[in-house]
């Protein structure tokens, strides 16, 4: 089950968020070879080009079980700030049958506070 964190951007800047994943006895989740991707949108059940695309990935060491979400302020300044978005956070990876297996590890609202300058 993924955890649930609302999340605040401020319209018209550069946002970066890491994420730090752990295991149940408190030691950091091993990223190696996990790959990670994360959306959000006004709504749930909108069409893939609908859904404003978050940069993704693990961070090095992958060890460290540490996922960079990013948008730039060319994105953040598109967003609606009278709408609540949703997002959420997958990370996936191949097993040794060449199965993909996905976990959602993080998923919320958003809240865009608008800018002046």
């Amino acid at each position: 089950m993924a955890r649930y964190e609302e999340l605040t951007i401020d319209q018209g800047t550069d946002v970066s968020i890491d994420i730090y994943l752990t295991e149940k006895d408190g030691s950091s989740k091993d990223l190696t070879g996990f790959s990670v991707a994360a959306k959000m949108s006004t709504r749930y059940g909108v069409s893939d080009s609908d859904k404003i695309p978050f940069d993704a990935y693990v961070i090095v060491p992958p060890e460290d079980g540490i996922i960079n979400l990013s948008l730039s302020n060319a994105v953040t300044d598109t967003l609606n700030t009278r709408k609540k978005y949703v997002y959420d956070v997958e990370i996936s990876y191949v097993d040794s049958d060449s199965n993909t297996l996905i976990e959602r590890v993080l998923e919320g609202l958003v809240t865009v506070t608008p800018s002046v300058t």
